[in-house]
């Protein structure tokens, strides 16, 4: 059975919460981690993803995501990975300067990370954040999906044209990155998220378990 057919997104189900890189789930094989801005609509792209509006928490105030939390899909080995958000939090500098070393360690130590989702506001695009995060993963060699989230924000015309300008930014990276948009309100985008998980996640070994 393929992982295709396995993987429902719909099964995730909070796992743990972690601090840091020793806290986090042994037993996974294979996860991808949501990374953006703190106003970047991360918990509610993962809430459409696994249409659970309580999986991820979401709030009027960014920034709120202070641990890098797990989301297991169904009895899988595999996870989805909720990383600290940041722009807006209102915390002190060594806070945040704790959260930006413990999301380093767990860039480039955790083994099982196979991908990474970068959402990014639509109408507030390739931010410094969003700029050092595709300068690691190019050094890294690690696979991007950028969300250009809140879609519907934007008219038609307007959103296409966004998504070509970052697609044009990011051309250099070559087949490593790849772009979309998506909108948590319609669901804009959910089946091409969905293709890029799986294609991440799908390994003979996970579908022989």
């Amino acid at each position: 059975m393929s992982a295709q057919e396995t993987l429902i997104y719909t099964n995730a189900e909070f796992e743990k919460s972690a601090a840091k890189l020793s806290q986090c789930p042994t037993d996974i094989i294979r996860e991808v981690a949501f990374a953006g801005r703190s106003n970047a609509g991360k918990s509610s792209a993962l809430n459409t993803l696994t249409a659970n509006k309580k999986l991820a928490r979401t709030s009027k105030t960014p920034g709120r995501t202070q641990l890098i939390n797990f989301f297991r899909l169904g009895e899988s080995k595999l996870a989805l990975v909720d990383l600290p958000g940041y722009g807006y939090a209102k915390v002190p500098v060594d806070k945040k300067n704790e959260w930006q070393k413990e999301l380093e360690t767990y860039l480039n130590r955790r083994q099982a990370l196979c991908g990474l989702v970068l959402l990014m506001d639509i109408r507030h695009p390739l931010k410094d954040f969003d700029n050092a995060m595709l300068d690691w993963a190019a050094e890294a060699g690690m696979p991007v999906h950028i969300l250009l989230t809140k879609s519907d924000k934007l008219k038609r015309g307007p959103a296409k044209t966004t998504l070509l300008k970052v697609k044009k930014a990011v051309a250099d990276l070559g087949d490593l990155v790849t772009v979309q948009t998506f909108s948590s309100h319609n669901r804009e985008g959910l089946g091409d998220l969905q293709s890029k998980l799986t294609q991440w996640l799908d390994a003979p070994f996970i579908a022989q378990e």
